[in-house]
């Protein structure tokens, strides 16, 4: 069980020094980069759908566990 552990924070610590070395600039254009495609007006129509969408099935939700608890 300790073999495991001491796996697993070896793993994080490699991970943790390459992450370092990347540094603040990819950081920056990983997230500009995700920034954009958020930002995007395709994605923005999507994201409006699918909230209506929940909307939608949230109100027939509620009908339905209305009708069967009351």
């Amino acid at each position: 069980m300790s073999f495991r552990w001491l796996l697993i924070a070896i793993i994080a610590f490699v991970a943790y020094t390459y992450g370092a070395k990347a540094g603040h600039g990819r950081y920056k254009e990983i997230a500009n980069y995700f920034g954009s495609f958020w930002n995007d007006p395709q994605v923005k129509k999507a994201r409006k759908t699918a909230k209506k969408n929940v909307a939608k099935a949230r109100k027939v939700a509620v009908k339905k566990a209305e009708k069967k608890f009351s």
